[in-house]
């Protein structure tokens, strides 16, 4: 296969928008169609999936990805008259919350930036609850995301920190039992705070219910309710001033680095997982 076509086609794999790889590689929308073509016709499978909703890899595209990767990366090294294996080169798209940002991912990524300096990091952020969706829906490459008791057996994870939940209240203001409480619309927390109410036997007034957790710890803060947030969060927020802990230790709360186990193929997913490899696995 020509090695520009492998260019064009991890282009695409990783802006997931024709036009956008069009202009960014100045081809033309036909040459990259006709390109694209050619290549699923060598590899005998269907790469990409054009729908109402957008371009998606198919998890044939996915595995073609990792070796259009590996390909291009030996012929660099070949054409440098390297001996060892060409430097990592290309994109890595990684998902993580704001907290995740602050307090986890200068110590992640650190290593893996000193010794792959030239792969471009794409770092998205959002609601902790819609990580490992993305990263099933191969939105993304990687996410360091709170850890459910069970995941699908696609993603694999490894155990970064683990932090607790707390119930706070805004400073100089009582809590009570009956709330009323902040808490988030969906996700990990979610279900952790409906599985306290439901052992204290507590019928909850609930106040408010925010989509993240940063913007819980600010209605917090303006006394809407008792908010339930893991301590990471509550230690990296930036009204953590204006607020108290009124009982911690609710439940354990893991956050690991979150990859599909197919990927560990690609080159530079590896290189992410394996420099975190003395933490703990699952």
């Amino acid at each position: 296969m020509e090695h520009r076509e492998l260019e064009l086609f991890l282009h695409l794999a990783r802006t997931l928008n024709f036009g956008r790889t069009s202009l960014e590689c100045h081809v033309s929308p036909a040459t990259l169609t006709r390109t694209v073509q050619r290549l699923e016709a060598r590899a005998g499978a269907r790469l990409l999936d054009r729908g109402p909703r957008g371009v998606a890899l198919t998890a044939e595209g996915r595995r073609f990805t990792g070796y259009a990767e590996q390909a291009l990366a030996l012929w660099t090294g070949y054409r440098a008259g390297a001996e060892e294996p060409a430097d990592l080169a290309g994109e890595l798209r990684l998902f993580a919350t704001v907290t995740a940002c602050q307090a986890l991912l200068p110590a992640l990524l650190a290593p893996f930036r000193e010794a792959h300096p030239q792969v471009r990091v794409d770092l998205r952020t959002g609601d902790a609850a819609a990580a490992l969706a993305r990263l099933e829906e191969a939105e993304v490459d990687a996410a360091v995301a709170g850890l459910p008791h069970r995941l699908p057996h696609a993603i694999l994870t490894r155990t970064l920190t683990t932090t607790d939940l707390v119930l706070v209240t805004a400073r100089g203001r009582e809590a009570a039992a009956g709330g009323p409480f902040v808490v988030p619309r969906r996700g990990l927390v979610r279900e952790a705070a409906q599985r306290w109410f439901r052992a204290r036997g507590t019928a909850p007034v609930i106040a408010a219910e925010p989509d993240g957790h940063e913007g819980l710890l600010a209605l917090v803060a303006l006394g809407y309710g008792t908010g339930i947030v893991p301590r990471l969060v509550l230690e990296t927020s930036g009204v953590a001033d204006r607020l108290t802990v009124v009982e911690g230790g609710l439940a354990p709360f893991p956050i690991g680095l979150c990859v599909r186990r197919a990927d560990l193929r690609r080159p530079i997913v590896a290189a992410l997982w394996e420099l975190t490899a003395g933490g703990a696995g699952s």
